[in-house]
């Protein structure tokens, strides 16, 4: 994963957290599971050493992807954004010019991405229109059910 990930320090402290975690104590216990299994007998028609074994591979790769998102993590912060342009962190009032249905998103990296709370990704088909627009243009989407026109209406932090 090459590609530069943005995070707010909030998140990159929550993914460090997270890898420290998976370090500390979720390996040696996997280890630990490992050891059990192995010492209830023959290793080749034991579905438990299997299982644990298993359960190693997957935390190992969680970790590897953790550890090289935190290596391509970029910190950004709300001091540095400029509002006059659609940009990561900033909050866009956007209204659909078909329904006239008003919305307003945050625009976050991927890892912080949650719809409920009103936070799209930068690289969302959404956000990637929204993306360099500035109050009054009207961002084209590419949506599945075909091209879906907003107009920026407001531009915030």
């Amino acid at each position: 994963m090459s590609d530069i990930m943005y995070v707010t320090k909030e998140t990159l402290d929550k993914m460090m957290e997270e890898l420290h975690r998976m370090k500390t104590i979720d390996r040696p216990a996997a280890s630990r599971a490992i050891a059990e299994a192995r010492e209830k007998g023959d290793l080749r028609e034991n579905a438990e050493y299997d299982a644990a074994k298993e359960a190693q591979g997957i935390l190992e790769a969680k970790m590897a992807l953790l550890e090289s998102q935190v290596a391509s993590a970029r910190i950004v912060s709300t001091d540095e954004i400029d509002t006059s342009k659609v940009s990561i962190l900033t909050r866009v009032t956007i209204t659909n010019i078909a329904t006239k249905k008003t919305v307003t998103y945050q625009l976050v990296g991927e890892k912080e991405a949650d719809l409920k709370a009103g936070k799209i990704s930068i690289s969302s088909p959404i956000g990637k229109g929204l993306l360099g627009k500035v109050k009054g243009d009207v961002a084209e989407v590419q949506a599945p059910t075909g091209v879906i026109k907003f107009k920026i209406d407001n531009i915030a932090i």
